[in-house]
């Protein structure tokens, strides 16, 4: 039982690494996006998953399970690392394989994403009431 709680909580621990790198490195992956004609289809999925890292790793939002943002983080690393199985540097094809890798992750996360977006929208719909409340 201890070994089991000991391996979860590694596992938290590297999520929350990883996590933290992500939220660093955003601008990096909007300027890639926008570069690349093979990414910038991704783009709204993207910016709503990086929403829903910021989320998660604040503790504002824990509805997801863990395989769902492991494979999004794992997603966006591999698409931030330059060096990978076709190196971003080749022109025209460098991210073909950053988009395949994002295809996959983001067709395993489309459930739990949508149901983040809503969750999203709701805490929006909230916020926007209670400040119209207090300027009353």
């Amino acid at each position: 039982m201890a070994e089991k709680a000991i391996y979860k909580q590694k596992k938290e621990d590297i999520l929350d690494t990883d996590l933290e790198y992500l939220i660093n490195e955003e601008e990096k992956l909007q300027e890639k996006l926008k570069d690349s004609s093979h990414l910038e289809r991704f783009a709204k999925d993207l910016i709503l998953f990086m929403s829903l890292i910021k989320d998660y790793y604040q503790g504002n939002y824990r509805d997801i399970p863990y395989k769902t943002i492991s494979a999004g983080v794992v997603g966006l690393l591999y698409t931030l690392n330059p060096i990978d199985i076709i190196p971003d540097f080749i022109p025209f094809i460098g991210h073909i394989d950053d988009a395949l890798v994002l295809t996959f992750c983001l067709k395993l996360v489309e459930k739990d994403l949508q149901k983040y977006q809503t969750w999203k929208k709701k805490q929006t719909a909230i916020k926007t009431a209670t400040d119209l409340k207090k300027n009353k």
